[in-house]
């Protein structure tokens, strides 16, 4: 009775072992895929960084072709003819600046995840629509030394 008392202590005790050992198993895998969606997240953090960026880019850009043309308007009025274009076309250069910026920024920035929760800006999208502004900027900046 002596010998069987110690088997049964040993074997509960094993069972106590083998029973932490499990939750502490199932603890690391919890922790294992909370570290997988937070690179995940933080994956999407920096796609969302990125676009907010470009937008920043195009804000600027449109900015700067907007006050190029309101400075050919209102310095005409102001300052000598050629004054007035110089400013402008400043103003128009910057802003093709900031087009090119803004794609080569986006194109150039995150390494696509393999999952990722969000869908980036597509490419085809994002060239033509510069594409297009740069050459409003170009005609805009034709338009203010012919006119």
């Amino acid at each position: 009775m002596t010998d069987g008392a110690p088997k049964n202590e040993l074997r509960k005790q094993a069972a106590e072992f083998k029973q932490a050992a499990d939750e502490i198993e199932k603890r690391t895998t919890a922790l294992a895929d909370a570290a997988d969606r937070r690179t995940i997240l933080a994956t999407d953090r920096t796609y969302l960084a990125s676009e907010r960026t470009y937008a920043a880019w195009m804000r600027t850009a449109l900015a700067a072709l907007a006050s190029g043309v309101g400075a050919r308007t209102v310095m005409s009025d102001l300052l000598p003819p050629w004054a007035g274009k110089v400013i402008a076309t400043a103003l128009v250069v910057f802003a093709l600046f900031c087009l090119v910026a803004a794609v080569w920024r986006q194109l150039q920035g995150v390494k696509p995840p393999p999952h990722p929760d969000i869908q980036p800006i597509p490419h085809a999208l994002l060239i033509p629509t510069n594409a297009i502004l740069a050459l409003v900027a170009i005609i805009i900046l034709i338009g203010i030394w012919v006119a």
